[in-house]
């Protein structure tokens, strides 16, 4: 948990790490969770969920909105806002992010104020152009996506329920606002900007960039990658600013 100077209540961002459901833990995500915590004057939590083989899917999902949701009814012992909380994450943990966003608004027992998605897994699929086009060669490759599906489901139909594939809901309305992020060199961008459209036209507020030459990954990277420090400023201040609206419209 990383917590701002100050004095709460602040908002919050629960945040899941990438990974492909397999690999990834919080150390990964340590420089960006303690950027965003500092530049959005939010707490960030990060959350060390269960990971494949050992626990195939649900498990990953389950864990994510069971952090989520603690963390709204925990809200006053941890100096945070139940108001102003966002899930967010990168590539298997935007994924999750999503996918708890859904089950959120599914089950009605939380609200959440955004979805922040960084290169998003959206869909058990690999027909998508940028998979043909970035197959090999971009650090994240097709075979190493085709291996972490193998990994995280129990089986191909788990591939087609929405908490695995957000892509596949058939209903994405009622859900929060979102900044979706994809790179030009990514095998998942094609996915990622897919639910971004999903995503308005089903009347959710969007906001989608797709950072050029960037290759998977690049949000990890902002001490080598100045396009990466971009992304996460603009994420910060995207969080910022739906913070700010969120105590405004009380």
């Amino acid at each position: 948990m990383y917590t701002p100077d100050g004095e709460g209540s602040f908002p919050a961002l629960v945040y899941y790490h990438g990974g492909g459901w397999v690999i990834g833990n919080l150390d990964t995500v340590e420089v960006p969770c303690r950027m965003l915590a500092n530049r959005a004057n939010c707490v960030v939590i990060s959350v060390d969920y269960r990971l494949a083989p050992e626990h195939k899917f649900p498990a990953a999902a389950e864990d994510s909105y069971a952090a989520a949701k603690w963390v709204v009814e925990n809200a006053a012992s941890i100096q945070i806002d139940p108001n102003r909380i966002a899930v967010g994450g990168d590539s298997a943990g935007g994924n999750l992010a999503a996918v708890v966003a859904q089950m959120a608004r599914d089950k009605k027992e939380i609200s959440l104020a955004y979805q922040m998605l960084i290169y998003p897994v959206t869909n058990h699929s690999y027909a998508t152009e940028s998979y043909t086009e970035n197959a090999d060669g971009y650090l994240l490759t097709k075979d190493s996506m085709i291996w972490f599906w193998n990994h995280y489901l129990r089986n191909e139909e788990d591939g087609k329920n929405p908490y695995a594939s957000p892509l596949q809901a058939n209903d994405l309305s009622g859900l929060p606002p979102a900044l979706v992020l994809t790179g030009e060199f990514d095998p998942l961008r094609d996915e990622g900007e897919a639910y971004a459209e999903r995503l308005k036209d089903a009347g959710v507020q969007v906001e989608a960039t797709r950072y050029d030459g960037m290759i998977h990954g690049y949000f990890w990277m902002p001490g080598a990658l100045d396009q990466g420090k971009k992304a996460i400023e603009q994420a910060a201040n995207a969080l910022k600013q739906v913070f700010q609206g969120s105590v405004a419209s009380k």
